[in-house]
């Protein structure tokens, strides 16, 4: 009997939800939306997308997601959260809204501390190549209005940082991408770009959990 595909679900509240159901389709996952913890539960993964992450945490709210969400990731299930993605993860975020700082909006999980915006402003936004660990080819990453890693906890795989050049000023050198268990999360936006590698990496873990 043939296994059915893997089924990853992209939270769809607010940001980039096509661009990562597109991504995913490409990889011949299911690629699912999901609003409501019924459809949340079919899926093998999650994607939390990039966005704005005080409106996302909001509407998880509004939608009485959060509980699920937070059971989801507690589960030890596959979450995958870009830019505002890993604000949403992260167990401590720096220069957040109240709801973040205490994180009533938040799911936490990956032990990480990250600074909400450290990219700066939309003007800032910038495009550069990253050596991923777990890919062999610098991957394409977009900053736009980003968070970063301050710290990390002992059981946080660093995945990659920004370039430690002077060029990339107080940036340089930063933490953008970790793994922690089944939690992967990135600072910049691997859904823009057409390059499906970091969603690729992110299948391989969720088949690799099914299987086991």
């Amino acid at each position: 009997m043939t296994s059915r595909p893997l089924r990853i679900g992209v939270l769809a509240l607010q940001g980039d939800v096509r661009e990562h159901v597109a991504a995913l389709t490409t990889l011949g996952v299911d690629a699912v939306t999901v609003r409501r913890e019924p459809e949340l539960e079919t899926c093998d993964g999650l994607v939390l997308p990039g966005g704005e992450s005080t409106t996302i945490g909001r509407l998880a709210r509004q939608f009485e997601m959060l509980g699920p969400l937070r059971a989801y990731v507690a589960a030890g299930r596959p979450v995958l959260g870009t830019c505002a993605g890993m604000v949403l993860l992260a167990d401590r975020v720096l220069d957040g809204t109240p709801a973040q700082l205490d994180g009533s909006e938040t799911l936490g999980g990956l032990d990480v501390t990250v600074r909400r915006n450290a990219f700066g402003r939309q003007v800032d936004s910038f495009e550069t190549t990253l050596a991923l660990s777990g890919v062999e080819v610098a991957v394409p990453a977009v900053f736009i209005r980003a968070p970063w890693v301050e710290s990390v906890g002992p059981q946080v795989e660093v995945l990659a940082r920004v370039e430690a050049d002077p060029s990339y000023g107080e940036a340089a050198g930063r933490i953008v991408a970790v793994r922690q268990g089944a939690l992967m999360a990135t600072s910049f936006h691997p859904e823009i770009g057409g390059d499906p590698r970091v969603h690729r990496l992110f299948v391989e873990s969720v088949r690799a959990r099914r299987s086991s």
